[in-house]
């Protein structure tokens, strides 16, 4: 018989906690005696880390079954998963983006987020685990936006929140009331890969240099604690969308 986890009353996964919004999230966890658990290609060195690779089909089946192993095993009231990690990808005008960077970048920002929140629910429902369970899938307002140079993102964002609304319908088809399935879109968050794009010219990425000024000027950008703390106090939901503001004012 295996060993039931009795010591922790939450179970947190989040993927790509090592820096940005996710480590935000891990660092401002509101709920006491959680084991929270980092899913990306780095070590956290402060929690305990399982290796992720988006761009990499290969690494996600382990993280399917670290999610049943460890729910299985679970005997908490909470298990929650939040999809936060987004590979850098290719920003750049279609057809100009190197071919192969291209295509790593719908795997890793498109595929990889979609097979993961599936995985998580997948194993909620195989593990037997009866407590609150959550996916929180992290969006942008480029879901509805259409920013130049980048079709990837916004279209990738588009998907996860349309997979959300049709999901969070087939669970409660399925009278899965103790499940809860929700996108957000954090707002303007000053991030390492909000920097990486801010940093760009104007004729690659349009809005740049606007970015760019509202950092410097501190007009409506948050810091990674103050997003997460937002996000976790609006958990659990029962929205299929949590909105914290524009990306940039325009």
């Amino acid at each position: 018989m295996q060993n039931v986890d009795e010591k922790h009353g939450s179970l947190i996964w989040i993927s790509g906690a090592t820096e940005g919004i996710g480590l935000g999230l891990a660092r401002n966890v509101p709920y006491a005696s959680a084991r929270i658990v980092n899913l990306s290609r780095r070590p956290h060195p402060d929690f305990e880390s399982v290796f992720l690779d988006l761009a990499d089909p290969g690494s996600w089946d382990g993280i399917g079954a670290h999610f049943t192993d460890s729910l299985t095993r679970f005997g908490g009231s909470r298990a929650i998963f939040i999809q936060n990690a987004h590979m850098k990808g290719m920003t750049g005008f279609l057809g100009e983006v190197p071919p192969d960077d291209y295509a790593r970048d719908i795997t890793a920002n498109m595929v990889a987020p979609l097979r993961l929140g599936e995985m998580f629910l997948r194993a909620v429902g195989q593990s037997g685990y009866a407590g609150e369970a959550g996916l929180v899938m992290m969006s942008s307002s480029s879901a509805r936006s259409p920013t130049i140079g980048q079709t990837v993102y916004c279209a990738g964002k588009a998907a996860l929140e349309m997979w959300v609304r049709v999901a969070r319908r087939e669970l409660a088809m399925r009278e899965r009331h103790d499940v809860w399935v929700t996108a957000v879109r954090p707002g303007f968050v000053d991030t390492p890969l909000t920097r990486h794009v801010a940093a760009m010219a104007d004729s690659d990425y349009p809005i740049a240099s606007q970015m760019r000024k509202q950092m410097e000027q501190g007009i409506g950008v948050m810091d990674i604690d103050t997003a997460a703390r937002q996000i976790w106090a609006a958990l659990p939901t029962d929205q299929s969308l949590l909105s914290f503001g524009e990306q940039v004012q325009r």
